[in-house]
């Protein structure tokens, strides 16, 4: 799959839908009969969208891993924890289970935003302040991350 391109600002209504931005449905047309997989975020308070197929490549790398060793399975448990199958029904709208709700802090104003090949969910004020938080250091993080010797593509 393609890099998902954007970041929208929705509602979720009082059941929890959320309608889909027309841009990001349009880029994930090709996939939404599929459905997705929506999870609690592992180092945010967010909610993390990924197609059926994403998913099932992160759980085949998962699945490597060696049950009988305690540390593994505690996070696959943790990993897994509050995973649903969702879909996107006819409406374009995506339900977001309460449990997950919950989790992510969400209440009327939210944000999706595209990471790669998922979508995150945040609640409009706690993704602003993870922005507002990481623009602090964003310049040093980008050099340690992007800025090493081999060619990127960057001029």
């Amino acid at each position: 799959m393609e890099s998902l391109i954007g970041t929208y600002e929705c509602k979720v209504d009082a059941k929890g839908r959320l309608m889909m931005p027309a841009a990001l449905k349009k880029q994930l047309s090709p996939i939404l009969q599929e459905g997705f997989v929506l999870r609690r975020s592992v180092f945010q308070k967010c909610l993390e969208l990924y197609p059926l197929k994403e998913w099932q490549v992160l759980m085949q790398k998962v699945n490597k891993l060696n049950r009988f060793k305690k540390k593994n399975n505690d996070f696959i448990r943790r990993f897994t924890a509050g995973v649903k199958m969702v879909e996107v029904d006819m409406n374009g709208r995506l339900l977001i289970p309460k449990d997950l709700t919950v989790f992510a802090s969400i209440s009327k104003d939210i944000v999706v935003a595209s990471a790669i090949n998922i979508v995150e969910i945040w609640d409009k004020a706690l993704y602003e302040q993870a922005i507002s938080d990481a623009a602090l250091d964003f310049a040093d993080l980008a050099e340690e991350v992007m800025g090493q010797d081999e060619d990127y593509g960057v001029s």
